[in-house]
């Protein structure tokens, strides 16, 4: 598995009679961690929904590595390149961790689980766990790591510390780097969080009212401590 470059080229997107998103155009290099920001409601998760095709595409293209997305279903971009782990984490609560996560392993050797426990050793030690039975930050990481057995060229994390403990997003952000910066998959992340994205991302996009408003490297965001702060309210250090 290796990353992907991922193109999205003029996407307008929304539910229903409902545009929210307008001439979405940005381009990622293969292996780049990028933060996707902005303030509640300017249309970051519609951006992802968009890309994993569930919503409905009015106009625009999107691309992973050269091969054209655009028209594919939900499951087959899964397929083709794609990983998304939503906000609402969707874990099977009924089943065991072991069980969920043999869902990311689509049909590879068992022997693939032995990567998500190396990545989250307390999943290991959860393993015969019902997904009910987990902590708010256990699920996450169950989601994250099922998300990545299904060893995707590009992966959508949507707020991934929402509601986590400190401790535990400096565990799982310490993972994502770590995945981040061995060339296997392209992160987009939305985070609130905003020090944290920075922290991880080479390269920000911030969106307002579904358009971007602006996009560059996050060295060149710190340099310009007032422009996050216009954007989203917020100033990072």
């Amino acid at each position: 598995m290796t990353a992907a470059r991922l193109e999205v080229e003029g996407l307008t997107a929304g539910y229903g009679q409902t545009q929210v998103l307008e001439n979405i155009t940005f381009v990622v290099p293969a292996g780049q961690r990028v933060a996707v920001l902005g303030r509640n409601g300017v249309g970051k998760t519609t951006l992802f929904a968009s890309l994993m095709g569930q919503t409905k595409r009015l106009a625009g293209r999107i691309t992973i590595g050269g091969q054209d997305m655009s028209s594919l279903a939900s499951s087959a971009r899964a397929l083709s390149g794609f990983g998304y782990v939503p906000q609402t984490r969707d874990i099977f609560k009924t089943l065991t961790v072991e069980e969920n996560l043999y869902v990311g392993l689509k049909g590879r050797n068992r022997s693939g689980l032995d990567e998500a426990y190396e990545m989250f050793p307390r999943l290991k030690d959860r393993r015969r766990n019902l997904g009910s039975q987990l902590s708010g930050g256990e699920q996450q990481m169950l989601s994250v790591s099922r998300a990545i057995l299904g060893q995707p060229t590009v992966l959508l994390l949507d707020e991934p510390l929402e509601g986590l403990a400190p401790i535990i997003c400096d565990e799982l952000m310490a993972s994502l780097l770590k995945i981040g910066t061995n060339g296997r998959m392209t992160i987009l992340m939305v985070e609130q969080q905003i020090e944290r994205a920075v922290d991880f991302a080479e390269y920000v996009l911030i969106m307002q009212r579904g358009r971007i408003a602006w996009s560059g490297s996050s060295a060149a965001l710190r340099r310009d401590p007032q422009l996050i702060e216009s954007y989203i309210g917020v100033g990072i250090q």
